[in-house]
């Protein structure tokens, strides 16, 4: 168990430099195990989902090699074992290898996936995609049992209910080596997906169609090793331009793509950020007086909903009245008593956060409940004056790679310790 212990009101300077994306990897990783050689991932961010899903990787007797951000996965002799329910409830992207298991053997048996809990996430959509390819679907004590009966699974048509990155994805890895074509209809959009689909037909896959609602799946009989650059993390960007909103006085944010965080961006300058648009990197200059405004979070290219509660916490230094409604995760609202605690106003009356502004944050212990809320006690501990103490720290561990380091690199007074 370790803490953060952030002296905050000081103000930082400097650059950063984006790692690859999270959410492109938990699900890269997976997708590895479908080539029969080698797949080399660049740009792999050092945090506790990576080396979960390298410990899932080792149980399928799958070699890895992971140091200086390059994780080598080589599958050649992979074998098929259930997935135990521990480890699976250790992170939600875990059901990546739902999809993967499924089309590398035939079968699967997978606990149900755990992860921070923002309210129900079923994985219905997962399951129809399964079960429109034929595959055979059983939940029961607590996990899934995929199965083909030995059949080879066969292209269809997918139309997805509601707009889902994990089941489009998984309907992706399921679709990839079946007979025939496959249309999903209704996809999600998101960067991460087009970062797997790029992977995918690096190693032979034929898919057509990703950052549309549409994509199209001409299945392969084989797929081969490959090397892959991971895109940038958009939200640890945002998190980070969040950040040097609040207590910067000049900072670049480095290894950035503006077209995936643009949603995002009009709305700070909307608040009245001050910024540099560069060709992959953007100087956040020091900001005076912000006002607030409304936020909807949208499926991409909408806001985000990940950098809903980063966001909150900068909120509570502009002024008037402003407004949070998160469509995606209407539940995502344990930051708002810590924010709370150290001094801010908000109140949450069904799914619209309202934040009433400016406030004095001051220092408190407060706790990380789930990884996006542990970036926004961050982000408020380096506003507010005094000492903040922040529990639950694996959870921020979970998807920001070398975080005290970073905000060190930038000027704050910040450590990581025993609890």
């Amino acid at each position: 168990m370790k803490k953060l212990i952030i002296r905050g009101g000081k103000r930082l300077s400097g650059e950063i430099t984006i790692n690859g994306a999270k959410n492109s990897t938990v699900a890269l990783i997976p997708a590895a195990i479908l080539a029969d050689s080698e797949v080399v991932l660049e740009g792999v961010p050092d945090i506790q989902d990576v080396y979960s899903l390298i410990d899932i990787l080792n149980d399928f007797n799958v070699k890895t090699h992971f140091e200086n951000n390059v994780l080598r996965i080589d599958p050649t002799d992979i074998r098929s074992i259930p997935m135990p329910t521990g480890k699976i409830q250790s992170l939600r992207a875990s059901y990546y290898f739902m999809g993967s298991t499924l089309t590398k053997f035939g079968e699967g048996v997978i606990g149900l996936p755990g992860g921070c809990f923002l309210g129900p996430r079923p994985i219905d959509q997962h399951l129809k995609a399964f079960k429109a390819l034929g595959a055979e679907v059983v939940e029961e004590f607590g996990a899934v049992t995929l199965a083909t009966q030995g059949k080879k699974l066969k292209g269809t048509r997918i139309y997805m209910d509601v707009v889902s990155v994990g089941a489009t994805i998984n309907a992706i890895l399921a679709a990839v080596k079946a007979e025939g074509r496959t249309l999903i209809e209704n996809a999600a959009r998101e960067p991460e997906i087009i970062d797997v689909v790029n992977l995918l037909n690096k190693m032979g896959a034929k898919i057509r169609g990703a950052g549309t609602n549409e994509i199209r799946i001409d299945g392969v009989e084989r797929l081969h090793g490959c090397t892959h650059t991971i895109i940038p993390d958009r939200i640890e960007a945002g998190t980070y331009i969040t950040i040097a909103a609040a207590m910067g006085d000049g900072i670049r944010v480095n290894n950035v793509i503006f077209e995936h965080i643009e949603s995002y961006i009009s709305k700070l300058v909307e608040m009245g950020v001050q910024l540099e648009v560069g060709e992959d990197s953007i100087y956040v200059h020091p900001s005076h007086e912000l006002k607030l405004v409304d936020i909807k979070t949208q499926p991409y290219p909408g806001f985000a909903t990940d950098l809903q509660q980063p966001t909150t916490a900068l909120m509570v230094l502009a002024k008037g009245t402003g407004t949070i409604t998160d469509t995606i995760y209407p539940q995502r609202v344990k930051h708002i008593p810590e924010l709370n605690r150290m001094g801010a106003n908000i109140t949450v009356a069904g799914d619209i956060i309202r934040i009433d502004g400016p406030s004095k944050l001051v220092g408190a212990p407060v706790e990380a409940s789930d990884l996006r809320a542990g970036a926004c006690l961050v982000v408020a501990g380096l506003i507010a004056e005094g000492e903040t103490v922040i529990t639950g720290v694996g959870n921020i561990l979970r998807g920001y790679s070398n975080i005290v380091e970073k905000l060190r690199h930038l000027g704050a007074d910040i450590e990581m310790v025993e609890a």
